[in-house]
This record gives structure tokens, C-alpha cells and sequence, in this order.
């Protein structure tokens, strides 16, 4: 990489025409480029066709592209895909294609690590080395666009942020790189299919709403008593449970969107009807789903999944006060690409 270069994604498009301007060129070329970037993905200033060699050349000599490599991929049983992505400064994040029959669905990290201490999660593991820019989030729906494509003959059709990292504790890039996938300049994707996933930081959820996004939002919960939800996420002691809420009640009075729970049950944690009351109550607070998740072990036997018919009881009791519930089954556990495994084994 070279550092005395300025990547040349940092730019805006009005950034680019403003250069060509300064250098005697046509403003339109800036538009070019951009285009070619962004729309077309282009990671080589020689791919860039429409220009002629000696813009191609001038480019090169004053920017660099500071582009993602996936290092390694690996194939599940199931189909699921789980890339190991390489970036510019040599750091490794993850990101997971997941198949269904009918759609198929990018897990995209969104930092390096995680600035938060989930206990049942591998990532938490890791130290917080950065935040991911813009364009390394943008790199991986493209690359796993391409997997897409490849290996089940269809486009990306949605995205979630729930791979490695707290986007939330990203957010201004986080913002950025849904601009751009959203964006007709960009991959034209339709909001609505993206789901961006927080532990619950309150203040960035009101900040959300401001900022009339319109995206979903997931949170990831897997506990609606205080003491509980610190004892397996700390970080809960900094935001507990009535500021997420408040939160909440906030995101929904905005946007009138439904909020979707995460929620994993664990044995002899959260396995009681004291536990179950908790997220009855918790749900009506503002309107909302559950996804049920099927936990998946991160080797330490801390952490073991509930009982079967603990889940039922979960099912019935939510079923019964008119909450939505679903059961989501894992995919990609055979290569570590599951809910919570990321980063575990590399």
C-alpha cells in the first residue's frame, strides 16, 4: 500500500470534477470515474476503459484504490459461503453469503474486531483495531454479489449488518457505504432489504431516527432483565434496558417501522418463565418481531443451547400475546460461518 497516496474512494464526486478542473481536464471526466468506481467496481485505474491511457497513467500516479481481496472461501454443506477478507493495511475481517431457495443474503462485518464484550460471541474476542471505511463495507456486498451469481445463479437480494464489529460504533461509515449500495450511481439496492444489527446503543438509535433512515433495525437482545443481560453483555450496564427502550419508542414514533428482537436461548440462563415474562412485556412496548436463534458454540461449554422444549414455551407464551415469533435454524455451522462465530478459528 501506498500511504503517500490518497485512495482515491475518499473522494466525492464533486471532489473528482473539482481535480480534473484543477488539472485543465473536463470536469466530466470526474463523473467518469466515479462511475466507473463506484457502479462498476472497477479496483485497477486500467480497467477504466473510457479513459485514455495517459488519464489512466495520471491517475495512478496520484492515487491509489485501496480495494478488498477475499484471502479465503469457504464452502458449507448448506451452501452458506464464508470469506476471509483481506484489506489494504493486511487486517482480516469476515462476511458470510447465506442461500435460501429463493434469495440469498450478505452478513457484512463493519469493523475490525468489536468494541463490545458480548461473552457469547467469538468476535468479542478480538481486540477493536479500526473501524472499516465506506468502501471496504461496499467491497464485500460486491464481492459477495459476484459469489451469488457464481455459485446460485441470482443477484444479492439482501443485506444484514451482523457480521464482525457494533455498526452502531460505526456509524458514520456505516451511514456512508448505504449511501453508495443504495445509491443508482452505486449498486441501486432497495433500503428495505437491508437490516442493520446493534447490541443497543441508545444514542446512535435516536440519532438513527433523525436522520430518517430507511433501513431496518435489529437489535440483539437475548434478555429483557437488567441483571441478566449485563451478566452475558456487560456493556448492558452502560445502556441498560429503560434507556434501550426509550430508544426504541423514539426509532418507531419517527419511523413507523418494527423493530425485529434477536434472541438466543440459553440453558440455566434464560431458560425461566421469569425470563419469558421479561420479553412479553418487553415486546409491547413498541411494535415488533422475534427471531429465535439457534445458538452456536464458540468451544467453551460456557454457553449451551436451551432445550427444545424450553423454545416452545418461548413460542407459545409470545404467540399468545400476539407477537410474531420465528425460529431461525442456523446455517454455515460446519465452517464457523454461523450467528456468533465469526472470527472464531482465524
Amino acid at each position: 500500500m501506498d500511504t503517500k497516496k490518497k485512495d482515491i474512494r475518499a473522494l466525492s464526486k464533486d471532489d473528482l470534477r473539482s481535480f480534473f478542473e484543477k488539472i485543465g481536464d473536463k470536469a466530466f471526466r470526474g463523473n467518469q470515474v466515479y462511475e466507473w468506481l463506484w457502479h462498476k467496481s472497477a479496483y485497477s485505474f486500467d480497467d477504466m476503459t473510457s479513459l485514455s491511457k495517459a488519464t489512466r497513467t495520471m491517475l495512478q500516479a496520484h492515487f491509489v484504490i485501496n480495494n478488498i481481496e477475499v484471502d479465503t472461501m469457504q464452502r458449507s454443506n448448506d451452501g452458506t459461503i464464508k470469506n476471509a477478507i483481506k484489506l489494504h493495511d493486511q487486517l482480516i475481517v469476515e462476511s458470510v453469503l447465506i442461500p435460501t431457495k429463493t434469495r440469498t443474503t450478505a452478513c457484512v462485518s463493519s469493523q475490525v474486531g468489536c468494541s463490545l464484550d458480548c461473552k457469547f460471541c467469538a468476535t468479542s474476542r478480538l481486540k477493536r483495531m479500526r473501524n472499516l471505511n465506506p468502501d471496504e463495507i461496499y467491497d464485500q456486498v460486491v464481492a459477495i454479489n459476484k459469489q451469488s451469481l457464481l455459485y446460485h445463479n441470482i443477484p444479492l437480494s439482501n443485506i444484514v449488518f451482523m457480521g464482525m464489529g457494533e455498526p452502531l460504533m460505526n456509524y458514520n461509515n456505516v451511514i456512508k457505504s448505504i449511501d453508495k449500495i443504495t445509491s443508482n450511481e452505486g449498486l441501486g439496492m432497495s433500503p428495505k432489504r437491508i437490516t442493520v444489527s446493534t447490541s443497543g446503543v441508545p444514542k446512535i438509535i435516536k440519532k438513527m431516527a433523525d436522520d430518517n433512515v430507511k433501513f431496518n433495525l435489529a437489535v440483539s437482545l437475548h434478555s429483557a432483565i437488567d441483571e441478566i443481560r449485563t451478566q452475558i453483555m456487560p456493556f448492558n450496564e452502560t445502556f441498560p434496558l429503560n434507556d434501550l427502550r426509550a430508544s426504541l419508542e423514539y426509532w418507531y414514533s419517527k419511523t413507523n417501522r418494527k423493530i425485529t428482537y434477536e434472541y438466543v436461548v440459553w440453558n440455566d440462563i434464560n431458560d425461566k418463565q421469569t425470563d419469558i415474562d421479561a420479553l412479553v412485556k418487553f415486546c409491547k412496548y413498541v411494535p415488533c418481531k422475534v427471531n429465535l436463534i439457534e445458538y452456536n458454540p464458540i468451544d467453551d461449554g460456557e454457553f449451551q443451547q436451551a432445550k427444545p422444549s424450553v423454545i416452545e414455551n418461548y413460542i407459545k407464551s409470545l404467540e399468545k400475546h400476539h407477537i410474531v415469533v420465528n425460529v431461525r435454524r442456523s446455517r454455515g455451522k460446519d465452517i464457523d460461518a454461523a450467528c456468533g462465530q465469526l472470527a472464531n478459528k482465524s
